[in-house]
Formats: structure tokens, sequence, C-alpha cells
């Protein structure tokens, strides 16, 4: 998957951005038809999920806490496909920060 970018609002501006790399295990074939006809809407639900984490958790300052973010995107993947089976693999989570 691209990597997904969130704005980190500090003091009521642009502080930085959050970037997300990550890829989805999927061993059941049947499943992976399904999750790539479904790629769309995961990533629209990757995004607003990352954007609400990123506005009320995120800051420049800190690192973020990288398990919390797994377990956010897991939660995601399994709502949006109504079943488990699908594996949310982080690859990177890295802040950029503007001065």
């Amino acid at each position: 998957m691209d990597p997904i970018y969130t704005t980190i609002v500090s003091d009521n501006r642009a502080g930085g951005m959050l970037m997300i790399g990550m890829g989805l295990d999927v061993p059941d074939p049947a499943l992976r038809d399904e999750v790539t006809r479904s790629l769309p809407v995961l990533r629209d639900a990757y995004v607003r999920n990352l954007m609400a984490f990123t506005s009320s958790s995120v800051r420049t300052d800190a690192q973020p806490d990288v398990g919390m973010i797994a377990d956010r995107l897991q939660d995601v993947t399994d709502r949006a496909l109504k079943k488990k089976g699908v594996k949310v693999l982080l690859a990177q989570v890295a802040l950029r920060v503007t001065n």
C-alpha cells in the first residue's frame, strides 16, 4: 500500500506530518480477492481513523505510540471487512516536523 500521511496540528497550525507505511497479510486467496476489491474503502477508513488519532494524540515533540497505531489499524480492517483473517503489518512510522 502507498504510505498514509496526516497533518500534526501544533499551536493551531500545521506542525508536521505523520507518515504510516503499512501492508496487509492475507493468507486466504478468497479473502485476498475481497481485500483487493475493498482497498479504496479500507484506505479511506485508515485515513479517517489516523486523522482523528493524529489530531488528538500525536505531538511534534514525541514519537507516537506505534502499538496503539497498529491496534487502531487492525480494528479498522476487521470492522471494514466485517471479518478477521487479515493482519496489518506496520513497516514504518515517522514524523516530519516543520519549523
